[in-house]
Order: structure tokens, then sequence, then C-alpha cells
């Protein structure tokens, strides 16, 4: 094997420059770097993915929107470090924008209800018309029905969505068993 010492490797002509031949393996060892500050095609999309869930059960008022509150809520998984539990926020990462799916869960805690209803919003605005909102009802005491939503969003480097559940019972009441979770899926395109 022969080795090529250079600081820089431009193209004889033209401006592409090729390494390797079709069937080649070329092999970058551990401990390196590889800085990229251009435009790289052909790799897979990088992985992001978290989940949280949340039994303490929450008080909700009555017909309001209320950000579910996902303060000591277990984050179960949280790769790529998108999940901020202190602000119920997940945010798309810079090198994530294109197509993510989230789903949200919720119970509500044995009382009558003519609607309970979760929505996402998205920087901060909600998501109604984009068929970001999920409703059941009406909800009979002595039951514990589970009103949940899969949606799909496509997402800027950058934007955060943010879980908000509603009921209407008449007065507050608790609302528990929360989970919420989202995975990013790829480029739009």
């Amino acid at each position: 094997m022969s080795e090529i010492q250079a600081n820089k490797l431009s193209p004889s002509s033209g401006t592409a420059l090729q390494v390797g031949d079709s069937g080649d393996t070329i092999t970058i060892p551990s401990g390196a770097t590889i800085t990229n500050s251009g435009t790289a095609t052909g790799f897979a999309s990088p992985f992001y993915s978290c989940g949280v869930w949340k039994q303490t059960a929450t008080g909700i008022a009555d017909s309001t929107w209320t950000k579910w509150n996902t303060v000591g809520g277990t984050e179960l998984w949280d790769k790529g470090n998108i999940m901020d539990l202190s602000n119920s926020r997940i945010t798309v990462p810079s090198d994530a924008a294109g197509v993510w799916v989230f789903k949200c869960a919720v119970k509500n805690e044995n009382y009558a209800s003519a609607r309970m209803l979760i929505r996402f919003y998205k920087n901060g605005s909600d998501t109604e018309a984009l068929g970001g909102t999920q409703e059941i009802g009406p909800l009979a005491s002595g039951s514990y029905p589970t009103c949940q939503i899969v949606h799909y969003f496509s997402l800027s480097a950058g934007d955060y969505i943010e879980p908000y559940v509603r009921q209407s019972s008449g007065s507050s009441n608790n609302m528990y068993d929360f989970f919420y979770s989202a995975s990013y899926l790829g480029v739009a395109s």
C-alpha cells in the first residue's frame, strides 16, 4: 500500500473530484473528524426521536386550551436531545428539516365531559387548520377514555411543537397518563 501526503486535493480539470471506484471501500479511521461546510448528498438522513410519559394527574381548566406540562414526566428516550421537559417542546435540529411524525395521548380521570381534545401548536400557534387536532366526546362518568392523535408535519430547522389539551366538563378536572413523542422521517423530497 502506498500513501499520499497532501494538505489539499483538487480536480485536475473541471470541478468534480472522485475518490475510489465503484465497489471500493473508503475507510475513515476511528477518531477522524469529517467537517462538511458544503452540501452533503447521498447520505442517509440523521435520526431523531423522543418520547415522554407522565402519569401524574394534571388539572385542566374548563373550555381552555392548556399546554400540557411535561415537567416531572419520564423521558422514555431522546435520540438527539430534541425534547425539552422544562417547556414541553420538541425542537427541530439544524440538520433535520423535513417530515416529522408526532403522537400525543391523554386520559380523562372519571368525569363527564362534552368534549376532550388534543391539539399541537407549532411555534406558539395552533395547527387546527393543518389537521393537528383530535377530539372525542361525549364522555360519561365511570369511564377513562383516551384521546390521542398522530399527525405529520413538514418542519424547518428551529420549528418547535407543543401539546395542548382541552376538556369541557363545566369545571376544572384532571387528565393523566399523558404520552408525547416525535420522530424525524427525513427530508420532504
